[in-house]
């Protein structure tokens, strides 16, 4: 069976996993992503397009312009629905993607012919897109019998919602996180892998206590109340705290396994429901 993954990147090396996964049990497996991997996570056939990307400025730049039409939240603002639907805010934003997707589309089709995707067997769109916004490439897969699935996480169904056109014909819907369950009528539990290898066991503990903070978005992972709490502990010398941040993802996990404490998030800004 041939299984392809499309992904805007490979978050965190996931997708890696679940190539090698698939490739143990005989199966032949690809991925391809819009833009580089963080951490230096392999990104497999990364078509590097522009006007997409998880740099700081871009992000900011999305959330203003969701704060004009969403309020204060922006960007972090829930919707409502079950499932909750993505609809362009604007004449201008319904523009900037047709205008994404015609100039995506000279790196795209090429790809798709290089590559031979529309043989694959398996199409599963990691936060619920593929390449083009208009769905025109599931559009063909549909026409093609192919099989869809789709993987939602965090912001893909809190704040964005699922597109029709690709909602209508998956086949299943996964999630990691258990409070997304209540947000789609048709979806399945199931856990993100990870490799155990990575880590070796330590049973010894610090003196004082050694705690790790490691936020991919402080706003989601509750930062503001994680940090001024381990700060105020530390200089008080009760205990060691290691903010990391921006950091290589091997060098991360290194550290981490010194720690004694790695905390997450708090509050539910982010929801609750991480697997």
């Amino acid at each position: 069976m041939k299984i392809l993954y499309i992904s805007p990147e490979n978050t965190v090396g996931t997708l890696s996993l679940w190539k090698k996964a698939h490739e143990a049990q005989g199966n032949q497996c690809e991925f391809v992503t819009l833009f580089k991997a963080r951490n230096d996570f392999d990104s497999g056939i990364c078509l590097n397009l522009p006007l997409v990307m998880a740099k700081p400025w871009y992000m900011t730049g999305r959330h203003k312009y969701y704060q004009f039409y969403r309020g204060q939240l922006g960007d972090y603002q829930e919707k409502d629905g079950f499932p909750p639907i993505w609809n362009p805010h604007s004449k201008l934003e319904r523009w900037y993607f047709s205008f994404r997707d015609w100039l995506w589309h000279f790196k795209i089709e090429p790809t798709i012919e290089q590559y031979q995707l529309l043989d694959f067997d398996i199409i599963h769109l990691e936060w619920g897109l593929e390449f083009y916004r208009d769905c025109s490439f599931v559009k063909r897969l549909v026409d093609l019998n192919k099989a869809i699935t789709c993987t939602y996480h965090g912001q893909d169904l809190r704040t964005r919602g699922v597109l029709r056109a690709i909602d209508r014909v998956s086949k299943l819907n996964l999630t990691s996180e258990v409070d997304l369950l209540e947000k789609h009528p048709n979806m399945k539990y199931m856990f993100l892998p990870f490799d155990t290898n990575q880590f070796s066991l330590n049973v010894a503990l610090n003196d004082p206590i050694r705690i790790c903070h490691c936020p991919t978005n402080r706003h989601y992972k509750g930062s503001d109340t994680i940090i001024p709490i381990c700060e105020q502990l530390a200089e008080e010398q009760k205990i060691e705290f290691i903010l990391l941040e921006n950091k290589p993802f091997d060098e991360v996990q290194s550290i981490k396994q010194t720690c004694d404490i790695l905390i997450d998030q708090v509050h539910n800004r982010g929801g609750w429901g991480y697997g």
